[in-house]
């Protein structure tokens, strides 16, 4: 099985505030979007709740909590090591937050999809860990310059693990 994990952070590895996204850049939205469909998706219960309409469409949505919760149109494990358990070998799964399990999956991941933005929020309360270049290789670069939808400058970046 293939582990990803798609992010977006600041120059500082600031992911989130107050369970809320930093940034509201639509290419991102989409790339996330393209990437993750038909395929399994992980994430925390307060990511879940985060999403404004619940379940991602036309993905296996995958909640990590010990809470006894439903949640609509997700499966729900106790933790990673359970939920990857359920997962197939030939499977590419897409871990998308938030911090506490990108610090669980970073380990275990093969392959990063990075939104890089360059700035730096006043505030944060996530943050991504920091990506050691001794253990990962970047494999691509897409650099995108501010627009009228998009504030700051961004880049795609992707990593693959150092065999």
């Amino acid at each position: 099985m293939s582990i990803s994990i798609i992010v977006a952070i600041a120059k500082n590895y600031a992911i989130g505030l107050e369970n809320k996204l930093l940034y509201w850049l639509p290419n991102d939205l989409k790339r996330f979007k393209s990437l993750t469909t038909g395929h399994t998706i992980i994430m925390g219960r307060k990511t879940f709740e985060s999403l404004p309409k619940g379940a991602l469409p036309n993905r296996r949505n995958i909640v990590l909590t010990r809470q006894d919760i439903n949640f609509p149109g997700a499966e729900r494990y106790g933790s990673l090591e359970e939920a990857l358990a359920q997962c197939q070998e030939e499977e590419e799964v897409f871990v998308i937050g938030g911090a506490s399990v990108y610090q669980e999956a970073l380990p275990l991941a093969d392959t990063l999809y990075i939104t890089q933005i360059e700035d730096t929020p006043k505030e944060a309360d996530a943050y991504f860990p920091a990506i050691d270049p001794s253990l990962w290789k970047e494999t691509g670069r897409e650099v995108h310059p501010t627009d009228e939808k998009h504030l700051y400058p961004y880049c795609f970046t992707d990593y693959q693990r150092k065999k």
